[in-house]
Protein backbone atom coordinates (compact mmCIF):
# COMPACT_ATOMS: atom_id res chain seq x y z
CA UNK A 1 0.00 0.00 0.00
CA UNK A 2 1.02 3.65 -0.99
CA UNK A 3 2.71 5.58 1.87
CA UNK A 4 1.16 8.80 0.36
CA UNK A 5 -1.92 10.09 -1.69
CA UNK A 6 -2.05 12.00 -4.08
CA UNK A 7 -4.23 14.25 -6.66
CA UNK A 8 -3.59 16.62 -9.39
CA UNK A 9 -5.47 19.92 -9.81
CA UNK A 10 -5.74 21.12 -13.31
CA UNK A 11 -8.27 23.41 -15.83
CA UNK A 12 -8.91 21.63 -18.47
CA UNK A 13 -12.03 20.74 -20.94
CA UNK A 14 -13.45 17.94 -22.84
CA UNK A 15 -12.81 19.04 -26.35
CA UNK A 16 -15.21 16.98 -28.18
CA UNK A 17 -17.90 18.47 -26.03
CA UNK A 18 -16.99 21.84 -27.01
CA UNK A 19 -17.28 20.84 -30.66
CA UNK A 20 -20.47 19.46 -30.20
CA UNK A 21 -21.93 22.70 -28.41
CA UNK A 22 -20.69 25.09 -31.36
CA UNK A 23 -22.20 22.54 -33.35
CA UNK A 24 -25.74 22.89 -31.96
CA UNK A 25 -25.16 26.63 -32.09
CA UNK A 26 -24.51 26.83 -35.01
CA UNK A 27 -27.73 24.60 -36.30
CA UNK A 28 -29.45 26.96 -33.46
CA UNK A 29 -28.31 29.97 -35.34
CA UNK A 30 -29.47 28.68 -38.76
CA UNK A 31 -33.10 27.46 -37.05
CA UNK A 32 -34.17 31.17 -35.30
CA UNK A 33 -35.82 33.44 -37.18
CA UNK A 34 -34.51 36.31 -35.43
CA UNK A 35 -30.64 35.08 -36.61
CA UNK A 36 -31.65 33.16 -39.81
CA UNK A 37 -30.90 36.44 -41.97
CA UNK A 38 -27.48 37.76 -40.16
CA UNK A 39 -25.18 35.26 -41.98
CA UNK A 40 -23.67 34.42 -38.64
CA UNK A 41 -20.80 32.61 -38.53
CA UNK A 42 -19.27 30.40 -35.34
CA UNK A 43 -16.04 28.86 -35.82
CA UNK A 44 -13.93 26.41 -33.56
CA UNK A 45 -10.15 26.49 -34.35
CA UNK A 46 -7.48 25.18 -32.12
CA UNK A 47 -7.51 27.27 -28.88
CA UNK A 48 -10.47 30.02 -29.93
CA UNK A 49 -13.73 30.40 -31.06
CA UNK A 50 -14.22 33.19 -33.99
CA UNK A 51 -17.72 34.93 -34.04
CA UNK A 52 -18.88 36.95 -37.12
CA UNK A 53 -22.26 38.76 -37.42
CA UNK A 54 -23.77 41.93 -38.13
CA UNK A 55 -24.69 43.65 -34.80
CA UNK A 56 -24.00 43.40 -31.49
CA UNK A 57 -27.14 42.86 -30.32
CA UNK A 58 -26.89 39.52 -32.68
CA UNK A 59 -23.47 38.42 -31.16
CA UNK A 60 -24.93 38.85 -27.34
CA UNK A 61 -27.37 36.17 -28.68
CA UNK A 62 -24.90 33.95 -29.76
CA UNK A 63 -22.96 34.49 -26.41
CA UNK A 64 -26.25 33.76 -24.69
CA UNK A 65 -26.37 29.99 -27.23
CA UNK A 66 -22.86 29.16 -26.23
CA UNK A 67 -23.33 29.44 -23.24
CA UNK A 68 -26.51 27.84 -22.65
CA UNK A 69 -25.03 24.84 -25.08
CA UNK A 70 -21.91 24.27 -22.95
CA UNK A 71 -23.56 24.43 -19.78
CA UNK A 72 -25.90 21.40 -20.89
CA UNK A 73 -22.94 19.86 -22.00
CA UNK A 74 -21.49 20.03 -18.23
CA UNK A 75 -18.50 22.68 -19.72
CA UNK A 76 -17.54 25.33 -17.16
CA UNK A 77 -18.33 29.31 -18.50
CA UNK A 78 -15.17 29.88 -17.18
CA UNK A 79 -13.34 28.09 -19.83
CA UNK A 80 -14.46 31.32 -21.82
CA UNK A 81 -12.51 34.05 -22.47
CA UNK A 82 -14.61 37.18 -24.48
CA UNK A 83 -11.71 38.90 -25.96
CA UNK A 84 -12.94 42.79 -27.07
CA UNK A 85 -15.79 42.94 -30.10
CA UNK A 86 -13.94 44.51 -33.51
CA UNK A 87 -15.84 45.95 -36.28
CA UNK A 88 -15.37 44.37 -39.86
CA UNK A 89 -16.02 45.43 -43.37
CA UNK A 90 -19.61 45.44 -44.18
CA UNK A 91 -20.76 46.93 -41.27
CA UNK A 92 -20.02 43.44 -39.41
CA UNK A 93 -18.81 42.98 -35.93
CA UNK A 94 -16.53 40.14 -34.86
CA UNK A 95 -14.99 38.53 -31.44
CA UNK A 96 -12.66 36.22 -30.74
CA UNK A 97 -13.54 33.68 -27.87
CA UNK A 98 -10.14 32.45 -26.63
CA UNK A 99 -10.43 29.09 -24.41
CA UNK A 100 -8.78 28.60 -21.71
CA UNK A 101 -6.50 26.44 -20.92
CA UNK A 102 -4.29 25.15 -17.65
CA UNK A 103 -3.66 27.10 -14.52
CA UNK A 104 -1.68 30.25 -14.33
CA UNK A 105 1.34 30.70 -11.82
CA UNK A 106 -0.71 33.64 -9.75
CA UNK A 107 -3.82 30.78 -9.44
CA UNK A 108 -1.46 27.64 -8.73
CA UNK A 109 0.15 29.78 -6.04
CA UNK A 110 -3.21 30.88 -4.58
CA UNK A 111 -4.13 27.57 -4.26
CA UNK A 112 -1.07 26.43 -2.69
CA UNK A 113 -0.92 29.04 -0.24
CA UNK A 114 -4.03 28.35 0.60
CA UNK A 115 -3.69 24.52 1.42
CA UNK A 116 -0.20 25.34 3.60
CA UNK A 117 -2.56 28.12 5.52
CA UNK A 118 -5.55 25.71 6.49
CA UNK A 119 -4.41 22.06 5.46
CA UNK A 120 -1.27 20.96 7.99
CA UNK A 121 -0.78 17.40 6.71
CA UNK A 122 -1.28 18.14 3.27
CA UNK A 123 1.47 19.11 0.59
CA UNK A 124 1.07 21.18 -2.14
CA UNK A 125 3.22 21.53 -5.35
CA UNK A 126 3.06 23.85 -8.25
CA UNK A 127 3.68 21.12 -11.48
CA UNK A 128 3.85 23.39 -14.49
CA UNK A 129 0.28 24.30 -15.11
CA UNK A 130 -1.32 22.15 -12.15
CA UNK A 131 -1.01 21.46 -8.37
CA UNK A 132 -0.22 18.09 -7.52
CA UNK A 133 -1.72 17.50 -3.46
CA UNK A 134 -0.85 14.94 -1.06
CA UNK A 135 -0.77 13.54 2.07
CA UNK A 136 -0.76 10.67 4.03
CA UNK A 137 -4.63 10.19 4.33
CA UNK A 138 -6.67 10.35 1.23
CA UNK A 139 -9.31 11.58 3.72
CA UNK A 140 -7.21 14.62 4.48
CA UNK A 141 -7.45 14.77 0.25
CA UNK A 142 -10.94 15.00 0.02
CA UNK A 143 -11.39 17.73 2.62
CA UNK A 144 -9.24 19.71 0.37
CA UNK A 145 -10.99 18.87 -2.43
CA UNK A 146 -14.93 20.14 -0.65
CA UNK A 147 -12.59 23.38 0.39
CA UNK A 148 -11.20 23.92 -3.20
CA UNK A 149 -14.79 23.44 -4.51
CA UNK A 150 -16.01 26.16 -2.13
CA UNK A 151 -13.56 29.07 -3.88
CA UNK A 152 -14.26 30.95 -7.18
CA UNK A 153 -11.25 30.77 -8.98
CA UNK A 154 -11.32 32.62 -12.29
CA UNK A 155 -10.27 28.81 -13.77
CA UNK A 156 -12.10 25.78 -14.56
CA UNK A 157 -10.34 23.26 -11.35
CA UNK A 158 -11.07 19.88 -11.97
CA UNK A 159 -8.76 17.11 -9.70
CA UNK A 160 -7.30 14.30 -11.96
CA UNK A 161 -4.98 10.97 -10.86
CA UNK A 162 -6.54 10.78 -7.29
CA UNK A 163 -4.28 7.99 -5.97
Amino acid sequence: MASTFSFDIVSDFDRQELVNAVDQVIRDIKGRYDLKDTETTVELVEESINVSTDSEFTLDSVHTILREKAAKRNLSQKIFDFGKVESASGNRVRQEIKLKKGISQEIAKQISKLIRDEFKKVQASIQGDAVRVSAKSKDDLQVVMQRLKQEDYPAALQFTNYR
